[in-house]
């Protein structure tokens, strides 16, 4: 099958963030694809190549990925999905599907519950829970205090050398670092080519909001229970088309008990499939095993 041209574009939305975008030329049927934390739509790539030239494919840069604008501090998951609706209206977009891949999941669920009848079905890959990601305060022997789970975004900030070691690798661009973690908790089965490795540790370096994103994902709530920081919005409910969420076995990033929460909260909309011999990066583990799992629920 020969690939589809892809372009590298920019829009500038209402609240004055410039997003970035690859686009991908294809037939009628559209998909969007939404990042995770220390990705960009840069690593979509393969999928993007992968996907049936029946799909036009759209995938943002998030604000302060990539090449996006960062003017303005998120302050919650919801500013990166006003992002996100702003961007589907800036293109005139309709009747598409989204995919969102770890926090590009709770993105895209904040969004399909505040603006109804835009998509017609959503793909989470690998996505935080309906309930955020927690996280939590560190104890002196560096271990997680799973008693004091954090609460403010000076809470995450304060505690960021312990915490968010991934700080500390990006303020001093140690690519080494990155690769470390990168190979312990997301490339835990296959990893990409050398090459294409050193191009995703370059993306991974324009992230300019780390910290931000850390907060956003700890204080998400769509479910109807407190998650020890705030009460739930019980927005989950109003996500009434269909949804399939994918978890890799080998995941170390997303627990088994965050997938049941989005399958609990999301109730008889969703499908859920385990993603045999995949960690948090399906798209580098099984390629052809993803896309065809994702194409058979599109179709």
């Amino acid at each position: 099958m020969a690939l589809q041209k892809v372009g590298l574009n920019k829009v500038t939305l209402a609240n004055n963030e410039q997003i970035a975008y690859r686009e991908r030329e294809g037939g009628e049927q559209i998909v969007i694809l939404v990042h995770g934390n220390m990705t960009s739509s840069k690593h979509w790539d393969v999928l993007i190549d992968a996907l049936d030239p029946k799909y036009k494919v759209f995938a943002p840069d998030l604000r302060g990925f990539g090449e996006s604008t960062y003017n303005e501090r998120v302050t919650g998951i919801r500013d990166f999905s006003e992002d996100l609706h702003g961007f589907i209206e800036a293109l005139g977009l309709k009747d598409f599907h989204l995919v969102g891949w770890s926090t590009g999941g709770a993105i895209c669920m904040q969004y399909v519950a505040d603006h109804p009848g835009k998509c017609e079905k959503l793909v989470l890959l690998a996505s935080a829970s309906t309930r955020g990601y927690p996280f939590f305060g560190t104890k002196e022997d560096g271990s997680p205090d799973l008693e004091h789970r954090l609460q403010t975004i000076e809470d995450v900030e304060q505690d960021a050398g312990k915490t968010i070691p991934m700080q500390g690798l990006y303020d001093t661009k140690n690519r080494d670092g990155l690769k470390a973690v990168w190979n312990a908790v997301i490339y835990t089965h296959n990893q990409p080519d050398a090459a294409k490795y050193d191009e995703y540790v370059d993306d991974m370096l324009t992230q300019r909001n780390l910290a931000d994103v850390y907060h956003s994902l700890n204080t998400f709530n769509i479910s109807p229970h407190h998650n020890d920081v705030n009460e739930g919005t019980d927005q989950a409910k109003d996500i009434d088309i269909p949804v399939l969420v994918l978890r890799g076995d080998r995941d170390y990033v997303v627990t088994a008990q965050m997938t049941e929460e989005i399958m609990e909260d999301l109730g008889d909309n969703a499908a859920f499939i385990s993603l045999k011999d995949m960690g948090h990066s399906p798209l580098v583990d099984n390629l052809d095993k993803l896309t065809k799992t994702i194409e058979n629920f599109l179709a």
